[in-house]
C-alpha cells in the first residue's frame, strides 16, 4: 500500500490536463483506482474544495465533487504531526505535516521548493518513478 498526500496543484493540473498520460493525470487515476491511498485531513479537504471549485478553472462541479468524495472514501484521514518547520506559504504546512503522520508516506507536489528539503517530498514524475520501481 502506497500512501501519499497529494498537493492541490497536482489535482488542479490533473483535472485541467488534456493529456491522459501526463504524470498528474496518472496519479489522479491511481488515487481513484486505489493504487495510491490518499492521506488528508479536514484542512486539506477544505483547500481542495475551495481551489477546485474556483470559477477561473471552469471545472464541472460534479467532477470535482466526485473526486473529493473518492479521496475521502478511499483515503485515510490523519491528524498532523507538528514539524516545527516554517514554510514560505503557511497554508502548505498542513500537507507536509499530514505526510509526516504516516510512516512511508509521500508528499506529491509540483512545487518542491515550497517545502522542506526532505526525501518524502517528491514531484509527480519522481513519485511515478517510485511507484514503477515497486
Amino acid at each position: 500500500m502506497v500512501c501519499a498526500v497529494i498537493d492541490t496543484n497536482v489535482l488542479v493540473s490533473s483535472l485541467l490536463s488534456r493529456h491522459p498520460d501526463s504524470g498528474t493525470v496518472v496519479i489522479k487515476d491511481y488515487v481513484l483506482s486505489g493504487k495510491v491511498i490518499p492521506l488528508y485531513n479536514d484542512d486539506i479537504m477544505q483547500e481542495y474544495a475551495e481551489v477546485l471549485h474556483r470559477p477561473r478553472f471552469g471545472l464541472p462541479r460534479d467532477l470535482v465533487d466526485t473526486l473529493l468524495e473518492a479521496i475521502k472514501s478511499t483515503g485515510i484521514s490523519l491528524d498532523r504531526t507538528p514539524s516545527g518547520e516554517s514554510l514560505p506559504d503557511p497554508k502548505d504546512i498542513v500537507f507536509y505535516e499530514v505526510a509526516l503522520s504516516k510512516e512511508g508516506a509521500w508528499l506529491v507536489t509540483g512545487n518542491k521548493r515550497h517545502f522542506p528539503n526532505n526525501p518524502i517530498v517528491v514531484t509527480p514524475s519522481e513519485f511515478l518513478a517510485i511507484l514503477n520501481a515497486l
